[in-house]
């Protein structure tokens, strides 16, 4: 079959399925989780032995020890997807959720209500469990989706697609309620990023090149973000040692995450005091330290930064170190580099806190936190889609709420308009 005679089918039946799915009971979405959970456990053998050809074919391709670790299975990460499945089914549905209520003088009653977006189409590389964390999210909000994993996850995902719609049938959904793409053409790929009439939002989760690709291409809206360059900035007032164990846990708690720090700006009053404990942390741990002049003038072992450092999401143990005047250059130095990802300040002081969660224009920006906390779990929003810097519809971690809309409705008595 042609490829897109091929993904044509698949957006029609997504569509059909998203009506179905819309009206769904919360009950009957729950349902729909945990037998989908159920199958998973029921089926880990045939999981294992799907992955372990994925593995196989991945030593074979060639494909690096961080690629081949993201790909595999084992029985604690499907117990893990088992879970997830069970925590999302247990989180509170907004669908049909209505706000903000209230009569209006002609006797009309308005509100709002909280709907599904439709179909979401969702781009992701490697890592198998994300099949589960997309079909999950996207079934408990009442969504249809078309999910298109990487190539070397192929016969995983395609184990997985098997247990999602045996799932769905037991709980008395169309199984083409989530549907796995599946074929490696990456021709696949530009035909789901282009059926408006059939998808309402794509969600790509991978490297840079490949989120690029797709907001380029895409004729349909994409909820992505494209770099992680988070910063912390230790002002003039901060509590050091709030500032050291901050500092140390954003960027060295895991180096290859969206959320970890990657530049460092210290005001000048204090960087004598703290970054010298800071080098002493970094350096123990291996951490590469590319900095400014006046940093290198304190810690001699700082590597000198270049202008590309700054603007740089390294995902690895480097951090860039800057020197600043104070909170006025902390923040212009933000504005300028910053992918607007998440930002933090570390101060006790409460207009300076203030004036930086106000003016820094970020998807999450903190006081006194470390930059791992911008996380779907740890905001309590269960599992999450991806995170966002867009501005519009969703913005920083994309959880159940993120993946609905709403809409007015008008509750009526006979009202006509004069």
């Amino acid at each position: 079959m042609h490829i897109k005679t091929y993904m044509q089918e698949l957006g029609i039946a997504a569509r059909q399925s998203s009506r179905v799915l819309a009206r769904a009971a919360s009950a009957v979405k729950n349902n729909a989780l945990l037998a989908i959970a159920a199958q998973l456990n029921d089926s880990r053998h045939k999981l294992l032995a799907a992955n372990a050809l994925d593995m196989e074919n991945g030593r074979t391709n060639g494909l690096d020890a961080a690629l081949l670790d993201r790909l595999e299975l084992n029985d604690e990460r499907i117990d893990g997807m088992i879970e997830g499945l069970k925590q999302v089914a247990a989180l509170q549905d907004p669908v049909g959720e209505i706000t903000d209520l209230g009569f209006r003088p002609s006797g009309i009653q308005l509100g709002k209500m909280r709907v599904p977006l439709g179909v979401i189409g969702i781009i992701y590389e490697s890592r198998p469990n994300v099949t589960i964390d997309a079909a999950s999210l996207c079934l408990k909000s009442g969504n249809a989706t078309i999910l298109r994993g990487g190539s070397e996850a192929i016969l995983s995902n395609q184990a997985i697609a098997a247990c999602i719609a045996l799932g769905l049938t037991d709980a008395g959904l169309p199984e083409t309620a989530v549907q796995v793409v599946n074929t490696t053409d990456r021709d696949a790929v530009g035909e789901l990023i282009t059926m408006a009439n059939h998808v309402d939002i794509i969600v790509p989760r991978g490297g840079k090149s490949l989120i690029e690709r797709i907001s380029a291409d895409a004729r349909v809206p994409v909820i992505k973000h494209l770099d992680g360059n988070c910063h912390v900035y230790i002002d003039d007032h901060a509590d050091l040692q709030k500032a050291v164990t901050i500092a140390d846990n954003a960027k060295t708690h895991r180096y290859g995450v969206c959320n970890a720090m990657e530049s460092l700006l210290i005001a000048e009053s204090v960087a004598q005091r703290i970054l010298p404990q800071l080098a002493e942390i970094y350096t123990q741990k291996n951490v590469e330290l590319r900095g400014c002049q006046k940093s290198r003038e304190i810690i001699d072992s700082i590597i000198e930064a270049t202008e590309q450092d700054w603007g740089e999401e390294y995902l690895a143990p480097i951090l860039s170190i800057k020197i600043v005047s104070g909170i006025d250059e902390a923040i212009a130095h933000i504005t300028q580099y910053s992918s607007k990802h998440t930002e933090s300040i570390v101060t006790e002081d409460f207009d300076r806190g203030r004036r930086f969660i106000a003016e820094v224009d970020s998807s999450s920006v903190m006081i006194n936190a470390s930059t791992r906390f911008a996380d779907g779990f740890e905001y309590g929003l269960g599992a999450e889609i991806g995170i966002s810097t867009d501005k519009i519809h969703a913005r920083g971690p994309v959880g159940l709420e993120g993946l609905t809309s709403q809409k007015w409705i008008v509750f009526g008595d006979g009202q006509i308009r004069e």
